[in-house]
């Protein structure tokens, strides 16, 4: 794969919203000289104990937005998530602002609509304006931007390298943290190591920011790092090569249990975070495939 080098030395302001429920991390990021922002990977709030849905975390994006006088341009996610709900079309409809993921979506669509028995599902990835593709580039004002495909974690995940930062959602977690698991349908160690390499192929000052943190130790949430401090500290990269990562990624993989929405949220992201439609009653429902991820690790309940 080749890479993706950082476009301009220009340095975008970069907002993080951390909800603690999913560990998630939402940006915006916004350009000082025109004011031009982007939305990157936000939250639909859902309780999975009740069935509600809320717009909480996407309303504080709205709100910082309005308080700052930004322009909303873009509303990106790096990939469809497995642990929360894209609140994307939330945001369209309250901004007119353009959703965009990456072109290859279009295979997480096919395998996941395979598992809902969704025949007639136009897993053509129009649920998005725009599908980007590896090496494309377009402004955020007056910022240049690169998408860097980067597959592993799944099949369809994106970078943007906007200016001097990286949005690298589930590839590389803070150094502490080390990476992301490769084991969800279509997900690839060897993949994500290459993934990984090729954001560390940026500029050594380059900004990276992470989809998640799970607070290594408690420490409090964090999601900026550096490629340099990545290169010096990252607990899953430091020493190793191809084969051992892929090893290590893969036997780790084998001890976790799958994202608690995972089934949940992957019908709405993969419909660029539209809920499904309402039944007869007037209600919505959420569709869970029984015993479809075979060998799945069952999660601990709490003592």
């Amino acid at each position: 794969m080749s890479t993706v080098t950082a476009p301009t030395s220009a340095r975008p302001n970069v907002k993080g919203f951390y909800d603690p429920r999913t560990f998630s991390i939402q940006y915006v990021v916004s350009d000082p000289a025109t004011k031009t922002c982007a939305v990157i990977d936000p939250v639909l709030d859902f309780d999975e104990r009740s069935g509600s849905t809320a717009t909480t975390s996407a309303d504080a994006i709205l709100t910082y937005v309005r308080e700052k006088g930004l322009t909303v341009a873009w509303i990106l996610d790096t990939h469809p998530h497995a642990d929360h709900f894209s609140a994307a079309q939330y945001l369209k409809e309250k901004t007119g602002a353009p959703t965009a993921i990456g072109e290859q979506v279009v295979a997480v669509q096919r395998l996941w609509k395979g598992l809902y028995n969704w025949p007639k599902f136009p897993a053509d990835g129009s649920q998005w304006d725009k599908l980007f593709a590896h090496g494309e580039r377009f402004k955020l004002g007056t910022l240049d931007v690169s998408v860097l495909f980067s597959p592993g974690h799944t099949l369809a995940s994106i970078t943007y390298v906007i200016g001097d930062a990286a949005f690298v959602h589930d590839t590389l977690f803070m150094p502490d943290g080390g990476t992301a698991r490769a084991d969800f349908p279509g997900g690839s160690a060897k993949a994500l190591w290459a993934s990984i390499q090729a954001i560390l192929a940026l500029p050594d000052d380059t900004r990276l920011f992470t989809g998640h943190d799970y607070q290594p130790g408690g420490r409090e949430p964090r999601w900026e790092s550096t490629v340099a401090q990545q290169k010096q500290a990252n607990a899953h990269v430091v020493g190793l090569d191809e084969a051992a990562f892929a090893a290590m990624r893969e036997a780790r993989d084998k001890t976790l249990s799958m994202p608690k929405l995972m089934l949940q949220a992957l019908q709405v992201n993969i419909r660029g975070g539209r809920l499904p439609e309402p039944e007869s009653n007037g209600r919505r429902y959420l569709k869970v495939p029984l015993d479809a991820l075979a060998g799945a690790v069952w999660a601990e309940e709490p003592a």
